[in-house]
């Protein structure tokens, strides 16, 4: 399938005035802001999908786990042309779509309604043992979850079978803004690596960096890349 380029619509510099337009109480600025290089990198140079293709049965997945922060996904989505720039500013509104979680129902894009902890890995897991139960084999999953999401046992139920079962479609994007709970021997990608994942750690800001972690080969293994920010404040 051929997906339309989305690379056409606005840029990584509009991103601040398109943050901007969101405002309210309880919008989890440093859940959003942290997120912001990481989600832009996956839509601008690797998801294969587009405006057009938000249902082609080949596209990418993306599934934002650390949904109680969405404000960075609806910039990028706004700025790729998935939803109206005329949109932001109402969110959180009770009439508008654009709710504090994102509602898959209401938010054109969204592969999953998300907030709750630690969700978003086992339903991309269960996407991913779907799609190849299908045969799609072009079609790869991603999740961003939180450093701190990892809190959770649901978590690390997911990283275990993806790893025994060699899920070479399923990528997960760590945020590491130094905000979980409970430390980790080794750090974060030592946890994913003992499941059998393929890792890398990067600088979370670093387009360059961001992009060649997301394509580097890891075939027969699931892929881990664990983007360090600044720490949450």
């Amino acid at each position: 399938m051929t997906f339309t380029d989305v690379h056409t619509a606005q840029g990584y510099d509009d991103l601040p005035r398109l943050m901007s337009l969101m405002t309210g109480d309880e919008k989890h600025g440093p859940a959003a802001t942290s997120t912001l290089d990481v989600v832009w990198v996956l839509y601008d140079r690797v998801l294969r999908v587009s405006p057009e293709a938000v249902d082609a049965p080949d596209r990418d997945r993306f599934l934002l786990s650390k949904g109680h922060g969405p404000m960075a996904y609806y910039a990028v989505l706004a700025a790729k042309g998935f939803l109206p720039e005329s949109l932001l500013p109402g969110f959180g509104a009770y009439e508008s779509p654009l709710g504090h979680h994102p509602d898959r129902v209401l938010v054109p894009g969204a592969e999953i309604s998300s907030g709750s902890l630690g969700h978003g890995l086992p339903l991309a897991v269960g996407s991913a043992l779907g799609l190849r139960a299908q045969g799609r084999s072009g079609a790869a999953v991603w999740v961003l979850v939180g450093d701190a999401e990892l809190d959770e046992g649901s978590n690390h139920e997911a990283i275990a079978y993806a790893g025994a079962v060699g899920l070479e479609r399923l990528h997960t994007v760590v945020v590491d803004n130094a905000s979980a709970t409970h430390g980790r021997p080794g750090g974060i990608a030592a946890r994913f690596e003992a499941a059998g994942w393929s890792t890398a750690t990067v600088d979370g800001r670093d387009h360059q960096a961001l992009y060649e972690a997301y394509t580097a080969p890891h075939p027969g293994r699931p892929h881990a890349v664990v983007a360090r920010v600044e720490a949450k404040v």
